[in-house]
């Protein structure tokens, strides 16, 4: 049926406006081509600006810089293992708390809420999104942390702490996985939950089955964009975390993210080797984002895909 239609408009068009469509055609096409090309040149620019900027860093310490636990810029020895752990671990407690919640709420604002507490609710969580992360760092330095240390920390403890660095992340990335969550939940046709309505299914099983099942690639990609958050989360996180260079195996005990220390020290680098080394820093937080995107973008395409080929 398409191409009788195709055939049919080739026909009635004359040669000159057939010349003029097939050009548009290209046209476009190698016009959205070129702006999805532009996105890879520009993490290529990024990445070889962050490696020239390096190079002194890279030079000295090579490998080592990923596996040394000092950064001591009186002696020029520098690591990024405590940063890198502090990033990971941070981020992993914020999704922990984050996608439960941001899931749920989705949840129940496609399929439970009322009409008249709907927009109210969606409302609030955009607003939450576009509150800037000083204030929210702000909040949690004043409220949040001193909240934790009288009623949750064991012990004298001061409260900046990993706990309370991945809390705020947490905090950042719900309205992010909440509100692209709620669209996918959206996007699932109704004959699911019709046909499973049919059957005799309860709303929870309707929920549970003809909505997240069909959904599950989805939510997952949600969570992906909110991890790319919790990741590359700077001021917020500087404020809570505690800003120490160590690997401690409390939650409770001060951390240092990768975007943090770039943060905090970068007008203080009076050497080159100190400034290449917070190049290397960010290089590192670079490829460490790329790396987590891929991993859980293989982890989607083996066991989501499975997933769906496992249904009838």
């Amino acid at each position: 049926m398409q191409a009788d239609i195709e055939t049919a408009t080739t026909t009635a068009l004359p040669q000159g406006h057939l010349v003029q469509h097939r050009f548009g055609d290209r046209a476009f096409k190698w016009l959205t081509l070129l702006m999805a090309l532009a996105v890879f040149a520009l993490i290529f620019l990024i990445g070889s600006e962050l490696w020239r900027g390096s190079h002194l860093a890279l030079r000295k310490f090579g490998w080592r810089f990923l596996f040394s636990k000092d950064w001591n810029p009186v002696s020029e020895q520098f690591g990024a293992l405590p940063f890198i752990f502090g990033t990971l671990v941070s981020s992993l407690i914020a999704l922990l708390i984050a996608v439960p919640v941001s899931i749920a709420s989705a949840v129940f604002l496609t399929e439970l809420a009322p009409k008249w507490l709907r927009q109210p609710l969606i409302t609030f969580i955009e607003l939450l999104a576009a509150v800037p992360s000083v204030i929210l760092g702000l909040w949690g330095v004043f409220v949040m942390v001193p909240w934790l240390r009288e009623h949750l920390y064991p012990g004298p403890v001061y409260g900046v702490s990993m706990l309370a660095g991945g809390i705020i992340i947490a905090i950042m990335i719900v309205p992010i996985i909440t509100s692209v969550s709620r669209e996918i939940l959206r996007s699932v046709p109704g004959l699911q939950r019709e046909a499973a309505y049919a059957l005799g299914a309860t709303r929870w099983e309707v929920t549970r089955i003809a909505v997240l099942s069909y959904a599950k690639k989805g939510l997952f990609g949600a969570v992906i964009l909110g991890l790319g958050r919790a990741l590359g989360e700077t001021m917020a996180v500087t404020m809570v975390i505690g800003n120490r260079p160590e690997i401690a195996a409390s939650l409770f005990a001060p951390g240092y993210t990768l975007a943090s220390v770039v943060a905090n020290e970068f007008t203080e680098a009076t050497t080159d080797i100190y400034l290449n080394a917070l190049f290397e820093i960010g290089l590192v937080l670079l490829g460490v984002t790329i790396l987590v995107n891929a991993i859980a973008r293989l982890l989607l395409r083996t066991f989501g895909g499975a997933g769906v080929k496992a249904q009838p």
